[in-house]
């Protein structure tokens, strides 16, 4: 075919899909390239008969899947104007990708768009797409083209021929995808993130037409389902959500108050069953603690309060066993921490180590926990 109305993925935009049919046959397009100047080929699948050189042939371009993608390659014109216009003319086109579900724009820039900055590229976006202006295309030698002050991609090829696109008195740059007549059948550009991609380069993703009702839809249903669990009024979420925020810290305060007077009291009940073997002061015995920074928080408040001695705790978190040996300083000397730990961990089957003064130990036999606590006055 020395023709298509098939447009071959290039400069970003992807490849039509569609139907080609005649007599007797039916070839399914899924893709369309463009490997040489000259050459594009139709990727797909023959569903129907057999193709001849000669036979004459419809070929049906997927509309929708079309307009779709005009929609977004049109956006990203919409979007590179409003982000010059918001930002400065430093902003320079470093990459794209249009397909029927979104748009991605590549472009130099320094910094992040702060929220305040990137409301207002969505707001002038959207205003220039209700301005529903005619997009113009004209193809032009490059040199002349050049001249016009149209904005074209760094490291892109253009030939010696180049077709210029045009929309209103806003956007005019160098492109040979294709486009919607005019900036309203853009519909609405809705920007989904901002990111960076590389050194001075920011990447913005966007949908637009029905892509973008999908998304406001998507994001409305959300909502609706986030306020429902609230019982508030998807527009009073926020100030629902702060209330709830507030009432929780005031209730952490609360659990930290409890727990703290629960844990002074517990340490009265654990130093009854202080021991003292060879002139030391020995507390090993079996906490509640969830977590080891439960277990090292406990620990030392018995430190604190023994003030001279050997303290070794168990806690069963799960279905592992915790241990922490604490030295006083007075006795680091004599006694190092780490190495009772050490020969105490193999009781529930794990491993630990530390400081003199501090150390710990985990393992997977938390029934072995009073066991593992008896040892302690084997070593001293």
């Amino acid at each position: 075919m020395e023709e298509t109305p098939f447009y071959g993925e290039k400069g970003g935009q992807v490849g039509d899909t569609g139907v080609i049919e005649g007599e007797g046959f039916r070839f399914e397009v899924w893709d369309t390239q463009w490997p040489l100047d000259n050459l594009i080929t139709h990727i797909g699948k023959l569903k129907k008969g057999a193709i001849k050189v000669g036979d004459r042939a419809l070929m049906k371009v997927d509309r929708a899947i079309r307009k779709a993608t005009e929609a977004h390659h049109s956006g990203t014109h919409v979007l590179n104007a409003a982000l010059k216009k918001t930002l400065g003319d430093h902003i320079k086109q470093s990459g794209s990708l249009v397909n029927p579900e979104r748009l991605r724009f590549d472009f130099t820039h320094f910094s992040r768009i702060d929220e305040a900055e990137m409301d207002k590229i969505e707001i002038i976006a959207n205003q220039i797409i209700r301005e529903n202006a005619a997009v113009e295309t004209r193809l032009l030698p490059k040199e002349e083209a050049m001249k016009t002050g149209a904005a074209a991609v760094f490291d892109e090829k253009y030939g010696d021929v180049v077709r210029l696109v045009k929309m209103g008195d806003f956007s005019m740059e160098l492109c040979g995808g294709t486009h919607v007549e005019r900036t309203g059948d853009i519909g609405a550009l809705k920007v989904i993130s901002e990111s960076s991609v590389a050194a001075g380069v920011r990447r913005i993703e966007a949908v637009t037409g029905e892509e973008a009702l999908k998304y406001f839809k998507k994001v409305e249903t959300e909502l609706k389902k986030s306020a429902a669990l609230l019982k508030a009024n998807p527009m009073e979420l926020s100030e629902r959500i702060e209330k709830i925020q507030k009432h929780q810290k005031e209730l952490e305060k609360e659990i930290d108050s409890l727990n703290s007077r629960l844990a002074t009291k517990d340490l009265s009940d654990l130093f009854k069953k202080v021991k003292e073997i060879k002139g030391i002061r020995v507390l090993a015995t079996v906490v509640d603690a969830a977590d080891v920074k439960t277990l090292r928080d406990f620990g030392d408040k018995l430190r604190d309060k023994i003030q001279s001695g050997i303290i070794l705790i168990g806690s069963k978190a799960g279905d592992n066993a915790m241990l922490l040996c604490l030295v006083t300083k007075d006795l680091t000397d004599k006694y190092h921490a780490g190495n009772i730990i050490k020969e105490i961990a193999p009781i529930v089957g794990g491993s630990g180590g530390g400081r003199p003064d501090m150390a710990q130990a985990g393992g997977p036999k938390p029934e072995k926990l009073k066991q593992a606590l008896k040892k302690l006055q084997e070593i001293i």
